[in-house]
């Protein structure tokens, strides 16, 4: 490996702009190469960015400029492929979430992985949150106890996404609950030790965002009429363990409780991650307890970092392609079910 880390991008529209941001600041990288489709965002990506070559096809892309590195930058049905081949270039993949349309397809990309000898990083942001980290410490030094519960929830009121392909099942493999739900899902499951799903149980509703709306809303015009994703969804997974996990997901929805959040329900003390609160019992008292002070940073750029040491063989990988399937593995067991209508076990 050179003494900078090259770096490619297959996908050049503007989530791989948040990544080129961070890595054009970082002085052992160099950006080296983009493919995209749209002739269009990879030029003012490639302007933008001063990307040295460019290209229509991310095989020509991988071969030519032979990166160290890539990220994946593409709607989740082109997750799966580029990574596949940019493993067997050999080259280190950053995929953006969620691993892919599904499990069966993130199985091979771990495959790909170990079989080259690569890492395969999921870029899940939110664990490396001050708040998320501060959590999973308590959980390290046995705060909660056993977790019993954690019920997680990623509810917008009117957030259709009225960009991309966010509102197409088949370019996306669902909506809210892959989109934002993975999210909030991911960190709850980082934080009290990703331990191994058993079962699922879930429902999905789509009432609004197929149809045209006069609401007025932030994100208001989405594309109803190609819209076949579900507006909600809720699922609630068992695990290996003993731990229940319960999300509440949401495109749009009749509430005025928005936002993304988890709470811990422990044996001994409990947690709510938005305001870093810990609920726990002290000389015959129930106390609530929040830190006093917590870092802040950029939990985007500390992932894009951590990417760069991880390759670099600095640090061992903190989103693992490991805990990327399991998290699959919860959403494809919630959709199972609302399907089937009943409980699916979990493989």
């Amino acid at each position: 490996m050179s003494k900078k880390l090259r770096i490619a991008f297959i996908g050049a529209g503007g989530i791989a702009g948040t990544h080129a941001k961070h890595y054009s600041e970082m002085p052992d990288v160099e950006l080296v190469g983009a493919s995209d489709v749209s002739e269009k965002a990879l030029g003012k990506f490639q302007e933008q960015y001063k990307i040295p070559q460019v290209f229509d096809d991310w095989k020509k892309l991988l071969k030519t400029t032979r990166p160290d590195a890539v990220s994946v930058c593409t709607p989740n049905f082109l997750h799966c492929q580029p990574t596949l081949d940019a493993l067997n270039s050999g080259a280190h993949v950053l995929c953006e979430k969620p691993l892919a349309m599904n499990a069966a397809e993130g199985r091979k990309m771990l495959a790909a992985a170990k079989k080259n000898r690569k890492q395969l990083v999921i870029a899940f942001q939110f664990r490396f949150d001050g708040k998320t980290q501060a959590l999973r410490k308590a959980y390290d030094e046995g705060f909660f106890g056993k977790a019993l519960y954690v019920r997680v929830k990623a509810i917008r009121r009117r957030g259709i996404p009225n960009w991309g392909v966010f509102g197409r099942k088949d370019l996306q493999g669902g909506g809210p609950l892959i989109d934002i739900g993975v999210h909030a899902l991911e960190m709850a499951h980082y934080t009290v030790g990703a331990p191994q799903p058993l079962a699922a149980t879930g429902h999905t509703w789509t009432f609004l965002g197929n149809k045209p709306s006069a609401v007025l809303s932030q994100w208001p015009n989405w594309d109803w009429k190609t819209y076949t994703v579900e507006d909600m969804a809720v699922g609630t997974i068992r695990t290996k363990g003993g731990t229940v996990f319960h999300i509440e997901s949401a495109f749009v929805s009749h509430t005025d409780q928005e936002g993304m959040d988890f709470y811990i329900f422990g044996e001994k003390g409990g947690a709510q991650w938005s305001n870093a609160n810990l609920f726990h019992d002290h000389a015959g008292l129930m106390l609530n307890s929040n830190p006093a002070w917590l870092p802040r940073y950029d939990a985007f750029q500390h992932k894009m970092r951590h990417f760069v040491d991880v390759c670099l063989g600095k640090r061992k990988s903190e989103a693992p392609a490991e805990h990327g399937l399991m998290v699959q593995q919860m959403l494809d067991g919630i959709y199972e079910s609302a399907k089937k209508g009943r409980e699916v076990t979990i493989k």
